[in-house]
This record gives structure tokens, sequence and C-alpha cells, in this order.
């Protein structure tokens, strides 16, 4: 089943992995859910599969890594200027 989630609602997804667990197995957990970005999509599981870590002690340090490894256009609004004019 997929299922698309804002990143406000990332930790609700990632909460019930059974931790520690591995890169490989989270982003397999994670298969069918794809992040909704400000301007964008991309699966869930490739944003994992991005991580240098192998492992993940804990739900935060899950959600850490995959908001370090968010494309720039994952945050801000749709459309949002950069201050230029």
């Amino acid at each position: 089943m997929s299922k698309t989630v804002k990143l406000n609602e990332l930790r609700d997804e990632i909460g019930d992995i059974d931790y520690p667990v591995s890169r490989d197995a989270a982003s397999k957990e994670t298969s069918g859910v794809t992040l909704r970005y400000a301007d964008g999509e991309e699966p869930l599981a490739d944003v994992i599969r991005r991580s240098n870590e192998t492992e993940f002690g804990s739900v935060d340090d899950l959600e850490a890594e995959v908001y370090s490894n968010l494309p720039t256009e994952a945050v801000g609004e749709p459309g949002q200027s950069e201050g230029e004019e």
C-alpha cells in the first residue's frame, strides 16, 4: 500500500519501526511511503538510502538523518521567493 505524507508527519510514519534498524531494513519498511515536499515528492526509501549511516539507533536518529538528506526543494512554500525580485 502506498501512502503520501508531509514532512511534519514523518515522525509518526517512522515511529513504529523496531530500533535499532539498518539502513536497508528502514528503506524496506518505508518502501510504500512518499514524502510530499513544498515543491515536489520523493520516495522516503530513496532519502534513507542516500544516508551514509548504516544503522539508526532510534526514531530520533532516523528522523535527523532523513532531514539532513532532503533536497533543497523539500522546504519552504511552493513557488516561494528566495528574496529575488
